[in-house]
């Protein structure tokens, strides 16, 4: 397994979710701050906009317009010069909190849920991942999922996977053309590992951020990790991009449970060169 070297490059955020690499910049939730941000390579960020309810997933509809979630408002937000509508209303179906998101070519958003009041202490239950046809539609995508999390399309739009954060698995489904989901299977078992944010690399390699034990790795179909980057806290989130679009970059939390309980701005994100 290949170990890899993380440098920082912006911090003093309080949770940071949901990077993404979008129009030469990183796109990232501050989860408890509440607030949409974005971060040129040399770490400098600007705030887009407040989100009320916390931001978590992002995706871009094939227009360029941002969608972010609002967690415990069960909507998802579109953007659009530092204003916020809504794009879709989730609170009908969504069993928890709105979780993480990904948009496909055609502007169709599959969008996950805790599936219990996480935060309130309730027991955990399974849950279902959306999607939100361009139409504004809404259906069940996939069920039976357990903390649905972050989740990417690769292989040409063939194939989505999303992390079960406490089944500890990456689970991968097939993609009919309308966009419906079938052939449910495991891409990797990660036994402890808690996966949270995930992307794809061009290989068709899964980078998981596992967070109960700091790391990120690269899983392949079948679960051989290849690589890893390894932080003394909780690793959140990733993506790859950059301008040349080789660079991982990671989001981590580097202070204690208690420590996020209290707020305190101890999230980061470091960027590694992959080749």
């Amino acid at each position: 397994m290949k170990e890899h070297q993380a440098t920082l490059l912006a911090d003093g955020f309080v949770f940071l979710e949901a990077p993404r690499w979008h129009d030469n910049r990183l796109w990232v939730s501050d989860v408890f701050d509440c607030k949409l941000y974005t971060v040129l390579d040399d770490g400098t960020r600007q705030m887009v906009c407040k989100v009320p309810g916390r931001p978590a997933g992002i995706g871009f509809l094939p227009d360029n317009t941002p969608i972010v979630v609002s967690c415990a408002q069960k909507r998802l937000m579109r953007v659009s010069d530092g204003t916020l509508s809504v794009y879709a209303d989730l609170t009908e179906v969504a069993a928890g909190d709105l979780n993480d998101l990904v948009i496909d070519e055609t502007g169709r958003i599959y969008v996950g849920n805790f599936g219990y009041d996480l935060f309130g202490g309730a027991p955990k239950e399974l849950t279902e991942m959306h999607v939100v046809h361009p139409d504004g539609s809404v259906r069940v995508a996939a069920s039976e999922l357990e903390f649905p999390n972050g989740a990417v399309i690769k292989d040409q739009g063939r194939t989505l996977v999303v992390a079960e954060t406490w089944r500890g698995k990456l689970t991968a489904y097939e993609r009919f053309g309308n966009g419906e989901l079938h052939s449910r299977r495991v891409f990797a078992d990660l036994d402890h590992r808690q996966p949270d944010g995930i992307c794809a690399d061009e290989q068709g390699a899964i980078w998981a951020a596992c967070y109960n034990t700091g790391e990120f790795i690269r899983v392949l179909d079948g679960g051989e990790i290849t690589d890893r980057v390894k932080f003394e806290g909780n690793a959140v989130s990733c993506v790859i991009g950059g301008l040349q679009a080789n660079t991982l970059y990671c989001c981590v939390y580097l202070g204690t449970d208690e420590q996020l309980q209290a707020r305190q701005p101890l999230s980061a994100i470091y960027k590694v060169q992959l080749v």
